[in-house]
């Protein structure tokens, strides 16, 4: 579009803030940060110093390696996780393509290699006050540790590729699971803060790292804790917290316990109390008939008991970390729209918002940073992701730091507004508008669902689904918070679990369609719907059942029910979603809302977007969807991905996403 104030090629080339972390002495953070690398094909990622005072922030590394996952050591020296290039350590051809402990003296100068992993380090911690370090790491089993790369080489070169399954998953996300005896497992390892005295702490390890696991270090170095998978009752996987005392000295001979263990259930995100005596972690059960409830849950790590934190706030905390004097934890959780930064007393289970309600935005990475601040990564719907300082012990809106990102605010050119619309059964719906600043005129209007189900559309940066594009092309875009979203209570959230996806999540949907057509500044003859995941399936759902739109985008998405079962990467998390009903013994009620099963009725234009290595919506869906429409005569397109996942991730790939999109709005709404 001529003279639009942002671009794809602008939204691609922002520098991403991903994390951080402080300082022991909470004079500055740590920050990687993501950029595109010389050719703009993909993305690397730099670590940047910046004062917590407000000082002008230092770039620390450079290159095109990705620097990340920034983690400090007792004696104040930086270490990341990067695939440079080895300096010091014997000569690895692949370099690349493996992740290794680096470290920057706490004097400063260039970075040095500590660890050497055979086959890389997936992430790593230190203990915060003393000479210990934790990490996880994929170990071929049965194969002497210095004969572990050469093996992996050759096996990768010469085969077999043939991979054998005993039970589900075999899948996650984008990638098979290993269940051979044969494969490389993730296994906890521990050694010295100078990457020496290696140990293999869990060398009985199949699949019970496998799944995206989690670790922490006390902070003396006295114990480590892990995640622990293992097959639950409903054929899903129940985690518990394997901790292991690092106090003695005997190889082999280390204390092992699994605390937090009961059917059906997780525990998530394990974090050491300062003194070391007490684990945080999200805890929640699962169930066919009651959707999950996330509460965070403390235990004890002398005796494994239990003791559940504000079990009566009727949110979902995402556990951060803990306060400088262990009183409090610092956790994020939607709140009706917005992701606020809170504070929970451990003794009283009382929770304090942080972060003022009236400044809104998302708030993530809370890191503390001594005992009157914390440090997190903010973004609001027209501003991307930033440091920024936020008091403890009062509300208030949360100070920048920086400004590494290189984009300017949208508030120039674009402006939010928040709606609340009764759904058909009197419930608020709210939903979020962003339209060009100033407009006049009827708006040409986008409906974006989002997916999960339960997930929400929040005042927050979105990099995959950015309104800000649409907004700059002369759009306007209504982002709902149907049924299932998160942030509105747990009654709330149940009206999506079950078999009921195409119910009162689309009721409320239409309600929120009828509200926006009356308004003056929309044209209720130009409205489409979109959506990715979840919202692929609801717009599925909707070429299904109206033809009120001018025509609809559906990425990601899903068609079927029972065939679905069968092919997403995890199908017994889909049973619960479901309900609990067999799709096998009833397969005409598991379809009832199967949008596959009215495209008979389909008339809208659409555009059926799909990544081949999407393993959690399969392609399949996608091509379904793009003959059985074809079939039946409907004006339908589709583009697909190759080398693209759940999610369009290259550079080159997200601008050919966006032109698709955006060419395929101006063919049809404008």
């Amino acid at each position: 579009m001529i003279n639009s104030p942002y671009t794809v090629e602008q939204h691609i080339a922002l520098k991403r803030v991903s994390s951080i972390a402080p300082a022991p002495d909470g004079t500055w953070l740590a920050v990687a940060v993501q950029r595109l690398d010389r050719e703009a094909t993909k993305y690397v990622s730099d670590l940047w110093k910046v004062p917590t005072d407000g000082g002008a922030a230092l770039q620390l590394t450079r290159g095109e390696s990705k620097d990340v996952a920034p983690c400090f050591r007792h004696d104040g020296a930086l270490g990341f996780l990067s695939n440079r290039k080895p300096n010091e350590v014997k000569p690895d051809e692949d370099a690349e393509k493996r992740m290794q402990v680096w470290l920057i003296p706490a004097a400063g100068g260039e970075p040095q290699q500590l660890t050497d992993e055979p086959l890389g380090i997936e992430s790593f911690k230190f203990a915060a006050k003393a000479d210990r370090m934790a990490c996880f790491a994929p170990v071929l089993p049965d194969v002497p540790h210095d004969k572990q790369r050469e093996t992996a080489a050759e096996r990768a070169k010469k085969g077999p590729s043939v991979r054998n399954y005993r039970r589900q998953p075999v899948r996650h996300w984008d990638h098979w699971l290993h269940q051979n005896p044969d494969r490389a497992n993730t296994h906890l390892i521990v050694c010295k803060a100078d990457g020496s005295g290696r140990e293999d702490l869990t060398p009985e390890a199949t699949a019970e790292l496998w799944i995206e696991p989690q670790l922490d270090i006390a902070a003396d170095g006295s114990a480590v804790a892990a995640s622990w998978s293992s097959v639950g009752a409903d054929r899903e996987e129940d985690s518990s917290v394997l901790v292991i005392d690092l106090s003695g000295t005997a190889l082999g001979k280390r204390t092992r316990r699994l605390l937090g263990q009961a059917p059906n259930t997780n525990n998530d995100g394990p974090l050491f109390s300062p003194d070391g005596k007490t684990i945080a972690v999200t805890r929640s059960v699962r169930s066919a008939k009651v959707v999950v409830r996330p509460t965070l849950t403390l235990i004890d790590v002398a005796t494994g008991s239990l003791r559940e934190l504000a079990a009566e706030w009727d949110r979902w905390p995402h556990v951060s970390d803990w306060s400088a004097d262990g009183k409090q934890i610092l956790v994020t959780a939607d709140d009706g729209g917005i992701t606020p930064v809170f504070a929970m007393d451990v003794t009283s289970g009382v929770v304090q918002q942080l972060t003022s309600r009236a400044a809104g935005g998302t708030h993530s990475n809370v890191v503390t940073v001594d005992a009157e601040r914390a440090a997190c990564i903010r973004s609001t719907l027209l501003d991307a992701p930033e440091c920024h300082l936020v008091a403890l012990g009062k509300e208030s809106t949360p100070a920048p730091v920086a400004r590494l990102s290189g984009f300017t605010p949208g508030s120039a050119w674009a402006q939010i507004e928040r709606i609340d619309v009764p759904s058909t059964d009197g419930v608020p719906i709210q939903a979020w508008i962003a339209k060009p600043k100033d407009a006049s005129g009827k708006l040409p209007t986008l409906l974006s669902i989002h997916g999960g189900p339960i997930a929400m559309w929040g005042d927050g940066w979105h990099w995959r689904w950015n309104p800000l594009l649409a907004v700059a092309a002369g759009y306007a875009v209504v982002l709902p918070n149907p049924r299932g979203s998160t942030g509105f209570g747990q009654a709330f959230i149940q009206g999506i679990w079950g078999n009921v996806w195409g119910k009162q999540c689309y009721e409320d949907l239409m309600a929120v369609t009828d509200a926006i057509e009356q308004r003056p500044d929309v044209d209720a003859k130009r409205v489409m719907a979109m959506g990715g995941s979840f919202g692929g399936y609801m717009t599925n759902w909707i070429g299904t059942q109206t033809q009120r739109f001018n025509c609809l985008i559906t990425h990601a998405s899903i068609v079927t029910m029972g065939q679905f079962t069968g092919t997403t990467d995890h199908p017994a998390w889909w049973y619960l979603e479901m309900g609990g009903e067999d799709p096998y013994a009833n397969p005409e009620q598991y379809d009832r809302y199967a949008p596959i099963r009215h495209i008979k009725n389909w008339k809208t234009p659409v555009l059926i977007i799909h990544g081949e290595l999407d393993y959690r919506c399969p392609i399949g869906e996608g091509l379904n969807l793009f003959e059985a429409l074809q079939y039946h005569g409907v004006d339908s397109e589709l583009v697909i991905f190759p080398d693209e996942n759940h999610w369009i991730l290259k550079p080159r790939n997200i601008v050919a996403w966006y032109e698709n999109v955006l060419g395929f709005l101006r063919k049809h709404m404008l």
